[in-house]
């Protein structure tokens, strides 16, 4: 069968969240699939570990550490990857935070006031300004990384689950204002990953059994596997999708 129709070649893919977990699989990924990449995170060290990694590739990889809750960061961001590579065809939002746990109306105004600027203000600015150069380029993707928490509520991760249910319709709001450009906006909301950002779940034995009860597929994702669903996404299969959020939870039905 020919699998051309996901290749990346010639495309220039700018991912955040990138130095580990989901990100840094899906920066894989793209190279993999031929894209050169900006990659952003807080920290440079573990971008260039990355960059590393994805040598082998022979693919182009800046790295442009980033503070998602900082605009001048984001704007330095879309300036420097538009200086390197004059185009910017994908765009991953995958920045993202959970502090705390508790209740909403145990929830100190600054732990909520962290997340909502990380997690949902971070992916509005950064696409509004990515999504100004698409509208010249007339043709771009974005993909949000959300979670099965922005549709259905989470004991204990009320903030959280706020912020990807903001994150799920921002991506409605743009794939019906960017359409016309030929722009592409679609979300991935898994439930719980393998990463060391969910460890506090997949590590507690006592949860993860409750959780299977109503999982059908008695496991959780790993980043490989929504790595692999980012790039079904930008690519040309999905040529006809937008507005979609893309739910990976297992099958789980609560």
């Amino acid at each position: 069968m020919d699998c051309s129709f996901l290749s990346m070649e010639g495309k220039v893919a700018l991912v955040t969240g990138a130095s580990r977990g989901i990100g840094k699989e899906i920066a894989k990924v793209f190279a993999d699939a031929g894209a050169d990449l900006a990659i952003a995170s807080r920290k440079l060290e573990g971008l260039e570990a990355v960059a590393e990694e994805i040598k082998p590739s022979g693919k182009k990889v800046l790295c442009v550490p980033t503070h998602a809750k900082k605009m001048e960061d984001l704007e330095n961001l879309v300036s420097k990857t538009m200086d390197t590579y004059g185009r910017i065809d994908v765009l991953v939002n995958n920045a993202a935070t959970n502090p705390g746990m508790g209740l909403v109306v145990d929830t100190e105004e600054s732990l909520y006031d962290q997340i909502i600027d990380t997690n949902l203000k971070g992916y509005f600015m950064l696409s509004k300004m990515v999504g100004k150069v698409m509208q010249k380029q007339k043709t771009g993707n974005i993909v949000n990384v959300s979670s099965a928490g922005g549709v259905s509520p989470a004991e204990g991760l009320g903030p959280y689950c706020i912020s990807k249910a903001g994150i799920n319709m921002l991506t409605k709001q743009m794939a019906m204002e960017l359409g016309p450009f030929n722009i592409r906006v679609n979300a991935i909301a898994p439930r719980v990953v393998k990463t060391g950002f969910s460890k506090a779940l997949w590590t507690n034995d006592k949860l993860m059994e409750q959780e299977f009860k109503f999982t059908p597929l008695k496991c959780v994702a790993t980043p490989q596997e929504i790595a692999q669903a980012a790039l079904f996404l930008v690519s040309s299969a999905t040529n006809y999708m937008t507005g979609h959020v893309l739910v990976m939870n297992g099958g789980a039905f609560f």
